[in-house]
C-alpha cells in the first residue's frame, strides 16, 4: 500500500506529488466559487453560471467535470421536459466548505492590509521605474 508523507513532511511540493494536481484543480478561482455555491444546495448548470460573474459556459462546464471526476460533486440528470442537470455536493466537497469559509474570512478580514500592501509595493516600483509586468 502505497502511502504519502503528511503536509508537515513536505520540503518540497515534487512535480509528482498528487497534491499538486489536487491543489491545482480544487484551489483555482472557478472551483472554489463552484463549491461554495453549492454549499447552499443543489443548483442546475445555469443557475451555478448566474452566480459566477464572468465565467464562461465552457470554463464552468471543464470546472464540473474536474470537481466531479476529484469527488467533489455529484451529477444528476433530472428526467422532465427539457431534461435537467442538478448539481450537488458529496460528503467529500462539503468536508472543503470549512476550510473555505476560514480562507474567505481571512480574506475578508485582511483586504484592507492587502491592499495598503499593493498600493505601497506600486508606489515603490514606479518610484524606481520598474515595469509592472516584470
Amino acid at each position: 500500500m502505497e502511502t504519502f508523507p503528511t503536509p508537515c513532511q513536505l520540503k518540497v511540493f515534487s512535480a509528482d506529488c498528487p497534491s499538486r494536481l489536487l491543489f491545482d484543480q480544487v484551489a483555482d478561482k472557478w472551483s472554489m466559487m463552484v463549491l461554495a455555491i453549492l454549499g447552499d444546495g443543489p443548483h442546475r448548470f445555469n443557475a451555478i453560471r448566474r452566480r459566477m460573474e464572468g465565467v464562461t459556459q465552457k470554463a464552468l462546464t471543464q470546472c464540473l467535470r474536474r470537481l466531479e471526476r476529484n469527488g467533489l460533486i455529484d451529477r444528476r440528470i433530472i428526467p422532465v421536459s427539457p431534461i435537467g442537470v442538478e448539481y450537488t455536493l458529496t460528503p467529500l466537497g462539503r468536508s472543503l466548505l470549512g476550510p473555505f469559509k476560514a480562507l474567505y474570512a481571512w480574506m475578508y478580514a485582511n483586504i484592507p492590509q492587502v491592499e495598503q500592501a499593493r498600493r505601497a509595493y506600486d508606489q515603490r516600483t514606479v518610484a524606481q521605474g520598474q515595469d509592472e509586468a516584470a
